[in-house]
């Protein structure tokens, strides 16, 4: 199970944050008596990697719990939940980000679009990045919400061009405290360590909070090693474990983890588990508070017994996004001229405007749908 942000007041927090990172304290205790009861072992990661690798036997199946990005949130509200029941789980920290006041780039984006409708602001598009109308257009248009947009967005562009709609963006709209958003703060590591003092496991998350296939190969190594490197200083830990952002990975991002002394890596794809399975793409269920709410608005029993035992998966009624991209890397030099054409790594044959790098045997890359 997977989750982000736990907080005690839901119903306010979604006038300003992005919905589907968010779930309350209650439903989220009510989400561990739910597996509990449902005959599930609350494990930990490291349990879990065992049982798939065939070095531990399990009497019952295994329900881990995972939180990505490091939000405060996480102390404040799921910790003594957790700790009070004795139930394991890991946060994977994008370390650049802790004990510092920064917000990550999907909270700032998502805070600015906001304002953006709320002022009824109309962008002037020749000074923002060309990609910026890929972002606003379906949003000013009512075609996508403000989160859909964002979020197919996130998953096509590097950190670099979101940064610069940001900048762009809050020069249009004049600058001000009010462009900042104010809830989205993360852990410092004084609070970390006080997790990992009660038994709390603390995995990578990159740097940043990069999407490494959008990235090239010296990045991907410097995101991964530097955020593992930095956990290690500050906690005095080992950290064998990683969270791919935007749930998208490679087989280079793999080859970067394993080279580097990583035993496992989360995807965000909606999948069960399986003994003999690779520890590199373990699947997981996103959860936040709406996946438990009934047809009466209130909570629901039947329907999280029902997303934890994957029935939907099982009768067809979801369809897991794959997380395993093609790794695109900046475009080589044609001359003297720096090619406008993306780069594949892997066998994929090019496209009329792709220009494919990578051994012929490399394993097939399963696109999204």
């Amino acid at each position: 199970m997977s989750y982000h942000r736990v907080v005690s007041d839901f119903t306010g927090e979604l006038q300003r944050s992005i919905p589907g990172l968010l779930i309350s304290q209650e439903t989220f205790r009510r989400h561990l008596e739910e597996a509990h009861a449902a005959g599930f072992e609350l494990a930990s990661i490291g349990d879990a990697v065992d049982v798939m690798n065939g070095r531990r036997v399990a009497k019952k199946d295994l329900c881990v719990v995972t939180f990505d990005d490091g939000y405060r949130d996480v102390y404040r509200y799921a910790y003594p939940v957790l700790k009070e029941m004795g139930v394991p789980a890991i946060t994977y920290l994008p370390t650049a980000f802790i004990s510092t006041d920064k917000r990550f780039n999907h909270d700032r984006l998502f805070h600015l679009l906001r304002r953006v409708q709320e002022r009824r602001f109309r962008p002037f598009y020749d000074s923002l990045p060309a990609p910026a109308l890929q972002l606003l257009g379906p949003i000013l248009s009512g075609q996508k919400t403000v989160s859909a947009s964002l979020d197919d967005f996130i998953g096509e562009h590097p950190t670099r061009v979101l940064t610069e709609i940001i900048d762009a963006l809050e020069q249009q709209l004049g600058g001000g405290a009010d462009l900042v958003p104010e809830q989205g703060d993360v852990m410092n590591w004084d609070e970390v360590r006080r997790m990992a003092r009660d038994g709390f496991e603390f995995g990578a998350h990159t740097l940043g909070h990069t999407v490494l296939t959008l990235e090239p190969q010296e990045v991907v190594e410097r995101e991964i090693l530097e955020s593992k490197r930095a956990i290690e200083r500050e906690v005095g830990i080992t950290v064998r474990d990683f969270a791919y952002c935007n749930g998208w990975y490679s087989d280079e991002v793999i080859r970067v983890l394993s080279a580097n002394g990583f035993r496992s890596g989360v995807t965000t794809e909606d999948m069960p588990n399986r003994i003999g399975g690779d520890p590199f793409t373990l699947k997981r269920k996103v959860l936040w508070e709406n996946f438990s709410l009934g047809m009466l608005g209130d909570y629901s029993s039947a329907l999280t017994g029902c997303q934890l035992d994957d029935c939907f998966g099982v009768l067809g009624m979801s369809s897991p996004v794959p997380g395993k991209r093609p790794h695109f890397i900046s475009a080589p030099t044609v001359g003297n001229q720096l090619s406008s054409a993306p780069v594949r790594v892997g066998p994929k044959p090019a496209t009329s405007n792709e220009i494919v790098v990578g051994p012929e045997s490399a394993t097939t890359i399963q696109e999204a749908p």
